[in-house]
């Protein structure tokens, strides 16, 4: 009777869930007939209850979806009721009873066509930015480059007044440049005194400062009031003004370089005020920075004659040197070839038009290809297009610079498939940094090593779905006895029955764990990213474990933060419970553990879309416990480390959950890592990237 009920309640939980949902909710049969919508799917594709029940879904899409063991995931368009055409991301569940699936439909028209709106105004960007770089660059006069500077910024712009202000080394300046409408008067020529520009602004400038001030009179700005009536007798109500900072060699090192403040590219608003956009900003940076080389060239071109008559003078030393240095590279790779044909291993080096300069004999060894023969080949020529296909992403990432390893499946000479692991090194040019001279690829057979993991992935997955079955029988036995409503015990029979309870409940998380991190590994589970508020993340967590700190006389805090991160809601509450968990296992009666969350830089692997790269989000978790040794600070994120094995094992430790959570961690590009006191308490750190908003993210000027 309490199962029927258990059923019921079940089931009437589902309902309400499917009934009231945001997301739109179909359920199709195995023949692809709709059997269920909720009230969301009906207003997202437009139509009624009783209209779309019974109708197939190939129906209302003009594109047939995934087949069950396809992708589950994925967009289709539609033409709503209304004629409009929307996209809608959907995913599919398979089997959530017999023979139905569910699909669950978003709206992502939006986001689309938000998108498609960025990418076209970022295009535009590039494009005029790239226009005013042009008509700088195309002339070799320092006083017409600056003059077009302030014509184009202008014209851009819109602004009343755009001027380049050159700093001299006594704390006076100048005008220099200047482009301004004629009801405004100008400045240029002007001499300006020294407390116009205090020696704190210099230094400030010369640091990289940009101030973007859209009303002068705003007592948020803090101007003085001499700077205030100065920019009243110039009609000033709104400037931005950026360094141009020059790299000059410093007289202490012949290879050092310093940055001097040369001047100030200005823009005044005179009319009204002005909101400066972060295009603004960053038009005038980089032009900025255009002037900076301009005035760099200006001194080479001075220098020229110098240069080349110290160049002259040198040359035949360096042909000389370049000989030996030539005879003796002949010997290196001589030497070098030697080695690389030894070793068990692929070497080979390919150029930046992905022809094989180098293979070792290997090549011959494994793939019956020869090196003489596939010398100066093209990559696609000597492994096929299919082959060629696989590996094109990754030789384009080698050839941008980057390190890439990947795995691959080769059939060698011996006519069987052989699991390699491949590295492309890139090969940058030595005086040109960034310049990408091709890439060495090593490979090596990993076949071995891959049919050890299967066998050992296989062992775990079945040893731990077979324990799962008998242990939660036997858990769930354990817990009616407990009941009594099956007798009562003695004492000591109860107490028994309380550390098989315990034990097998602590088996049953261990067996979880397995499953958990070996679902992790293997790439099973596909992580649901998305836009999160730590501070939601940080109070569903501590809420979760709330009853367990009471139990412990543990008192939980929380830090309210405003930082949004781009993460997988579920599996990073996940790994703040199990964090928050062991720090309460391990704290004393009445003592406290805090949860905090601060904004960090940290370099990390890029691998997030549409956010900063080195902006990250460091979460804490601090308490007062034991703490760790410091020789014990690496292992405990090992699998089934624990620093005190016995008393791990009495507070209900599998030794998994920390390994667990450095999977889920690293999975989100992030890290993870402890600090700790010995006999003082510990805090775990994990990062996790930050979703800026760009406005609100710029640096106070």
């Amino acid at each position: 009777m309490e199962r029927v009920v258990e059923l019921q309640i079940g089931k009437l939980l589902l309902q309400g869930i499917f009934e009231r949902s945001w997301e739109a909710m179909i359920i199709i049969d195995g023949k692809n007939q709709l059997v269920a919508v909720n009230p969301s799917a009906c207003k997202l594709l437009g139509s009624t209850t009783e209209e779309l029940i019974g109708k197939s879904i190939l129906d209302l899409f003009p594109c047939s979806l995934n087949q069950p063991g396809e992708e589950n995931f994925a967009e289709v368009c539609i033409q709503h009721q209304n004629g409009s055409i929307q996209t809608i991301e959907y995913s599919r569940v398979e089997e959530i009873v017999p023979e139905h699936s569910l699909l669950i439909l978003r709206d992502i028209t939006n986001l689309k066509r938000a998108a498609a709106e960025e990418l076209h105004l970022q295009h535009q960007r590039i494009q005029l930015f790239s226009e005013v770089t042009l008509k700088i660059r195309q002339s070799l006069q320092l006083k017409e480059i600056l003059q077009t500077t302030v014509t184009e910024v202008q014209r851009i712009l819109k602004a009343d007044r755009v001027l380049i202000y050159q700093v001299f080394a006594n704390g006076t300046g100048m005008p220099i440049s200047e482009a301004v409408l004629p009801d405004y008067s100008p400045i240029l020529g002007m001499e300006f005194p020294e407390e116009v520009f205090p020696e704190e602004y210099r230094e400030l400038y010369a640091q990289g400062r940009v101030q973007a001030i859209s009303d002068v009179h705003s007592s948020e700005v803090g101007l003085a009031e001499c700077l205030i009536e100065f920019m009243d007798s110039w009609m000033v109500k709104a400037k931005l003004v950026v360094p141009i900072l020059q790299n000059l060699k410093s007289k202490t090192g012949k290879d050092q370089v310093c940055v001097r403040l040369w001047g100030l590219l200005i823009a005044h608003q005179c009319q009204i005020t002005r909101e400066w956009t972060d295009f603004e900003l960053e038009l005038m940076q980089q032009l900025a920075d255009q002037i900076g080389i301009a005035l760099s060239q200006a001194e080479l071109l001075e220098n020229l004659e110098e240069l080349v008559v110290e160049r002259t003078a040198n040359l035949q030393q360096e042909i000389n040197e370049r000989l030996e240095v030539e005879a003796a590279l002949r010997r290196s790779e001589e030497q070098l070839r030697l080695i690389a044909n030894g070793l068990p291993v692929l070497i080979a080096y390919v150029d930046k038009q992905q022809h094989y300069r180098f293979n070792n004999e290997a090549y011959q060894t494994w793939l019956g290809l020869s090196p003489t023969n596939i010398y100066g080949c093209h990559l696609q020529q000597v492994h096929g297009q299919e082959e060629y296909q696989k590996i094109q992403k990754y030789i384009e990432i080698a050839l941008s610079g980057q390190q890439v390893v990947y795995e691959n499946d080769t059939l060698f000479q011996d006519g069987c498939i052989h699991s390699v692991n491949v590295t492309y090194i890139p090969h940058i040019h030595e005086q040109k940094k960034g310049e990408i001279k091709g890439f060495f690829a090593l490979t090596s057979d990993i076949s071995d090593r891959k049919a050890i993991e299967r066998m050992k992935d296989e062992f775990i997955s079945v040893v731990s779905h077979e324990l799962r079955t008998p242990l939660t029988s036997i858990h769930s036995s354990l817990k009616i006895l407990a009941t009594g409503k099956l007798g009562n015990l003695s004492s000591k029979g109860q107490r028994m029955l309380n550390i098989a309870d315990e034990q097998t409940e602590r088996l049953v998380r261990l067996v979880n764990h397995v499953l958990d991190l070996q679902s992790i590994q293997s790439g099973k589970i596909t992580m649901n990213k998305k836009a999160c508020k730590a501070t939601e993340l940080m109070i569903e967590a501590t809420q979760a474990m709330q009853m367990m700190a009471q139990e412990h006389g543990v008192q939980l805090f929380a830090e309210s933060v405003g930082f949004v991160v781009w993460a997988d809601r579920d599996y990073i509450i996940q790994t703040l419970t199990n964090l928050l968990s062991n720090a309460i296992k391990f704290s004393p009666p009445e003592s406290c553990v805090y949860l905090s969350a601060k904004m960090d830089k940290f370099i990390i692997k890029k691998r997030f879309k549409n956010k900063k790269d080195n902006d990250y989000v460091t979460f804490a978790v601090k308490d007062n416990g034991q703490g760790i040794p410091d020789n014990q600070l690496e292992n405990i994120f090992e699998r089934f480390q624990q620093v005190d094995s016995s008393d791990s094992r009495k507070k209900g430790g599998t030794g998994l959950g920390l390994t667990i959570c450095r999977q889920i961690i690293k999975e989100h590009g992030g890290k993870i890592w402890v600090e700790s006191n010995f006999g003082v308490g510990s805090t775990f750190y994990f990062t996790l990237p930050a979703i800026i908003n760009e406005r609100s993210d710029r640096h106070e000027r």
